[in-house]
């Protein structure tokens, strides 16, 4: 399968190999609503990037291991802990990092609904385990619980469509991209299938300024692209898993022409130029 893109529109964002502190094994990441890039690591670090990529800052460590983040519009952090099985979050204002949630056996990936006041948070359950996949917090108190009967198949990344009346689900073992449309009251619906046309194990979600959904692959190394119909093609792979090394969780710039994405098996965040997508 041809890639849209060829793989030198992706390079080193920022390489944590030899910094201090070091970027060991990111899993997560995320830009604030200023633009910096934040990501999670092996140790249970939060970091953040300062924007000419001169340093990176640890603002706070679980000790465990940090999967999927999400940061809200006050700078606030909240990130799935898979050691402690717990949603964490860093308070922006008071600098602590504590324990806001539990509930999933391995929680994954958390999306900030605004609208809704809530959280939803991915539950990856076992491995080729189906289980209740899918939970749901309130933003303030963290009270809340399973959202939906529906069963996935170790549910990982997660968006919400750019109209924010769907979910979207990444099921990494089925392989497919399962989404649920969101009722007026704030339940879910029926989970349907969006496209099973990935290969071999999809891990991160973003939808880009077009509405075109971007799936990211822990294994091959590879995104890909898939439009509102759920068609779905190749857009960039590393075949040597060398900038883009199992790239997990991305995320996409505000002016949406830069695509970042975490590198779980290296030590690097690797930014990707998708500006000709809309030339």
């Amino acid at each position: 399968m041809e890639s849209i893109l060829d793989l030198d529109k992706a390079k080193v964002y920022y390489d944590g190999i030899f910094s201090n502190p070091r970027l060991q094994h990111p899993e997560g990441v995320a830009l604030d609503n200023e633009g910096y890039v934040y990501c999670g690591t092996e140790n249970g670090e939060i970091m953040k990037i300062e924007k000419d990529k001169s340093k990176m800052e640890c603002l706070a460590n679980s000790g465990g291991f940090i999967l999927g983040i999400a940061i809200d519009e006050n700078k606030n952090v909240f990130a799935c802990e898979m050691k402690e099985a717990a949603v964490y979050k860093y308070d922006s204002s008071r600098k602590t990092f504590t324990e806001f949630a539990k509930g999933p056996k391995i929680p994954n990936y958390p999306v900030i609904d605004s609208k809704r006041n809530c959280i939803y948070v991915s539950d990856s359950f076992g491995f080729n385990e189906k289980g209740i996949g899918l939970y749901k917090f309130d933003l303030t108190s963290g009270e809340g619980g399973p959202c939906s009967e529906e069963l996935f198949n170790f549910a990982n990344g997660m968006c919400l469509s750019p109209d924010g009346d769907f979910l979207y689900v990444v099921e990494s073992f089925d392989p497919c991209i399962s989404r649920l449309p969101i009722n007026e009251d704030g339940s879910f619906g029926k989970k349907e299938i969006f496209t099973e046309d990935i290969a071999i194990v999809p891990d991160g979600l973003a939808f880009d300024k077009k509405n075109n959904l971007f799936i990211s692959c822990y294994e091959p190394s590879r995104i890909y692209m898939a439009d509102t119909n759920g068609n779905t093609r190749l857009l960039i792979e590393d075949k040597h898993c060398t900038t883009m090394a199992h790239p997990t969780n991305i995320a996409i710039s505000s002016d949406g022409n830069t695509m970042y994405t975490a590198n779980l098996g290296r030590w690097h965040i690797t930014e990707i130029d998708i500006s000709s997508l809309y030339k």
